[in-house]
């Protein structure tokens, strides 16, 4: 099967990841979507990060009811800091009979040299980067020339509509009491009232 995979410390999930994954998966024809929360980001300070009991929760919770999408703890399982390139080898390990598409937004596109050992990244699964508006589409191209012939990288570029919602802005909003429906799934948004997170 093409399993799209959407890693990220999901804190909290919202809509956004929600729908770069239908998106993807229809675009690049994935037969499902694997969301994989972080256990510790070595690139993220771990203030204001919910644990991840809570993170996997709010996650399963956000795509419950969706056969074709599915829930891993298999970064939270792992000591230490979490890197992708651990994960990609683990996937593999376990499911050689699978092929991976590593789904992020644009900006990851820069930044994915500094991740450890980027090279192992792009010979364990192809790329699919969304790009948050058109005019970023031709930028994005050059970016993905110059990585598929540096690490013989196969990078699908991905237009996206311009969903301008990011974890930070909701913990914000959630701390200071203003409304998150429609932003973060119903179901999520009672975990985080019941569990008490992000209270300033």
């Amino acid at each position: 099967m093409k399993i799209g995979i959407i890693g990220g410390t999901f804190n909290p999930i919202h809509i956004g990841h929600l729908v770069l994954a239908t998106e993807a998966m229809k675009e690049y024809n994935l037969d499902e979507i694997w969301f994989i929360p972080t256990g510790m980001s070595y690139m993220k300070s771990q203030k204001q990060i919910a644990s991840a009991r809570d993170r996997l929760a709010m996650t399963e919770l956000a795509i419950a009811g969706n056969e074709r999408m599915k829930c891993l703890d298999i970064e939270i399982k792992r000591e230490g800091y979490t890197y992708t390139y651990e994960t990609l080898e683990q996937l593999h390990r376990e499911y050689p009979e699978h092929d991976f598409f590593f789904i992020f937004g644009a900006d990851c596109l820069y930044t994915i040299e500094t991740w450890k050992l980027p090279e192992q990244i792009f010979s364990q699964c192809e790329i699919i980067a969304a790009a948050r508006n058109g005019s970023l589409i031709e930028e994005m191209k050059t970016k993905a020339t110059e990585l598929e012939k540096k690490y013989d990288a196969k990078i699908h570029l991905m237009p996206f509509m311009d969903l301008e919602i990011s974890s930070t802005v909701l913990r914000e909003r959630l701390m200071n009491g203003k409304p998150v429906k429609y932003l973060i799934p119903d179901a999520v948004i009672e975990y985080i009232s019941e569990n008490k997170l992000y209270k300033d």
